[in-house]
């Protein structure tokens, strides 16, 4: 998973709270058409973009919250990026 980090927090503090919000708020409110999308959450707001491409959900996000902590990850996905052989 990736992180914009602007409070000082450490990288396991923003992974938690941003899983936190994917399992429990995002993941439950978005359909089949969003699996495998990149979403970009602020963890301090709660709000989050949804989009294919990992650049435009950051950059779309921080339009509306300049200086959020960021965390991006994968809908439905274990990791935010795959090296190697896809499945």
């Amino acid at each position: 998973m990736a992180t914009i980090n602007h409070m000082g927090r450490s990288p396991d503090e923003l992974t938690r709270l941003g899983l936190d919000l994917l399992k429990r708020r995002i993941e439950p409110a978005v359909g089949p058409q969003d699996a495998g999308k990149f979403v970009a959450i602020d963890v301090d707001a709660g709000d989050f973009e949804i989009h294919t491409d990992d650049y435009a959900a950051v950059a779309a996000l921080l339009v509306r919250h300049p200086h959020a902590d960021i965390w991006l990850g994968r809908i439905g996905e274990p990791f935010t990026y795959r090296i190697g052989k896809s499945r």
